[in-house]
């Protein structure tokens, strides 16, 4: 069955031109099913029966696992069956009636202007890694890309004479202005602080750790989590939670939704109307100025 799964996966990238990300997501989720079902002795997918599938989603809520995880199984499930059933591999799809969990959203967390200002006075001017983490937080804020976007920028990626960042993710990518606080942060990080954690010089990751490599994620939480603890902020924070700021901030002084959602590379503006709704003064403002009778 695994060959199913390769062969669903060539056709996702090449009619679908999904993300790197989403192809993973996919991946993981058939390679789990797949041997689940090796497990219990189902050796071809036209075996698998709509109460087979259930029995699979049932286990996995037993074994605690979260209603968007398992929301998000059921979509690579369904997504898979439908290939089969489009090749001709299968007669009857038994994912069609499957129902996936509610899933209660998650208000995204983020800090006010004066807590932005806060964490980013943190990291000191006087040594190399705290210009190397005033470029990342300054840039992450300033541009509202992922976590994993900014630790996979390569030094050709930015333009500091006309101020712009390009992202990457899988075949797409996105053009993003940068500010000039941190334009700023970043020519002195370029100028003063890579080479001293850069030796090699085919090395081209933009931000490195102390070693010279490309960092981790792992890695750029720990600063994180530091200079919050630093700047007082008591609070959940995570990687995402300067993306989830940026996006704010941005409404809130007046950015359209449309170009916020450029901006954070959301494929669906419900994924960026979810920001509007931390500001009901903006979500006012819209109102007043859109309805005929307001």
């Amino acid at each position: 069955m695994e060959h199913l799964i390769n062969e669903f996966m060539e056709y996702l990238q090449n009619e679908k031109n999904i993300s790197g990300n989403t192809e993973l997501s996919y991946r993981r989720d058939l390679k789990k099913m797949v041997a689940y079902f090796d497990q219990a002795g189902v050796q071809k997918m036209e075996e698998v029966t709509e109460a087979d599938l259930k029995v699979y989603l049932g286990e996995m809520r037993k074994e605690k696992f979260a209603p968007a995880t398992i929301s998000r199984n059921i979509a690579s499930i369904r997504a898979f069956f439908h290939y089969l059933l489009k090749k001709g591999i299968i007669r009857e799809d038994p994912s069609e009636y499957l129902k996936a969990p509610k899933i209660q959203k998650k208000t995204p967390e983020f800090l006010t202007v004066e807590e932005v200002d806060r964490l980013l006075r943190q990291p000191s001017s006087d040594t190399g890694k705290g210009i190397r983490d005033k470029a990342m937080l300054e840039l992450l804020y300033a541009t509202g890309m992922r976590v994993s976007e900014l630790l996979n920028l390569q030094t050709e990626d930015i333009n500091l004479s006309f101020g712009y960042v390009i992202c990457h993710d899988s075949e797409k990518e996105r053009v993003l202005p940068i500010g000039n606080v941190s334009r700023d942060a970043l020519v002195r990080y370029m100028d003063k602080a890579r080479k001293l954690f850069v030796k090699d010089t085919k090395e081209t990751a933009l931000f490195t750790n102390c070693s010279g490599k490309a960092m981790s994620r792992q890695g750029f939480w720990k600063v994180l989590k530091g200079y919050a603890e630093a700047a007082g902020i008591h609070r959940d924070i995570t990687p995402h939670t300067l993306r989830h700021s940026f996006a704010v901030h941005m409404l809130q002084n007046g950015a359209d939704i449309k170009s916020v959602q450029e901006m954070l590379g959301h494929s669906d503006i419900s994924s960026t109307q979810v920001y509007l709704g931390l500001d009901p003064v903006k979500m006012r403002d819209v109102y007043m100025k859109a309805h005929p009778r307001s």
